[in-house]
């Protein structure tokens, strides 16, 4: 018999590769560089970044919100001179004296009543002394409100009485201003702005009161009514 020549086996033994330290980081920084261009691809896919958007505006609207309301809240408001000329979006400014609160601060419980008076030489309109009327109404009320609302509930209480007289010129108008206001009677001026009928500046309507009936018509008694 023929013996079957067996092959020796050869075993191979792979060394291990030896890289050197600099190879090593170059390898290290690419697979970091790697894994944050991984990251940045799924945090910027639109199914994950539009949850965390909304996610992230709903918390800072929810922390923001409570501290911003707070400032609103609880900011002082500037103070208001009662004699500072007021321009708005109505075509009129006025300028107010409020040295009423002795008025209502003595003990008078009569009947209270608003006198209009309304400048003749400046030949307005219907229309016109209507709405300087108007803005001579609100312009008094608004300064009442924050120097003296008891006066105003007061008026209100007896029906907020007015009538409207005339005058001849703004000398007159300025010495019933100046004897009003001897009274202890709130007064508010108009000066129109000048967009129809009457020159910027001029003084249309005079309001004096809310003030005692007795009072108010110890200064425009003799006004005639218009």
């Amino acid at each position: 018999m023929m013996k079957r020549e067996e092959k020796p086996h050869w075993r191979s033994h792979k060394q291990p590769l030896q890289r050197s330290p600099r190879a090593r980081q170059e390898i290290g920084a690419s697979a970091s560089a790697s894994g944050r261009e991984t990251w940045l691809t799924i945090a910027l896919k639109i199914s994950y970044f539009l949850p965390g958007l909304i996610l992230g505006f709903t918390l800072g609207l929810w922390t923001e919100l409570p501290k911003n309301a707070g400032k609103a809240l609880f900011t002082p408001a500037a103070p208001r001179s009662g004699s500072k000329a007021r321009r708005g979006n109505a075509a009129a400014s006025g300028s107010s004296s409020s040295s009423g609160s002795s008025v209502i601060n003595s003990d008078q419980t009569g009947e209270l009543k608003m006198v209009f008076v309304v400048r003749m030489d400046l030949k307005m309109g219907g229309g016109k002394i209507a709405s300087q009327c108007a803005h001579a109404a609100v312009g008094i009320y608004s300064d009442l409100m924050q120097s003296n609302r008891s006066l105003l509930s007061k008026w209100e209480s007896c029906g907020q009485p007015k009538i409207v007289v005339s005058c001849k010129h703004e000398p007159e108008m300025n010495d019933l201003k100046a004897k009003a206001e001897r009274a202890g009677l709130p007064t508010f001026t108009i000066a129109d702005a000048g967009r129809t009928q009457v020159a910027a500046g001029s003084k249309t309507v005079l309001v004096i009161g809310p003030g005692p009936k007795p009072l108010v018509d110890s200064v425009t008694r003799q006004l005639k009514l218009l």
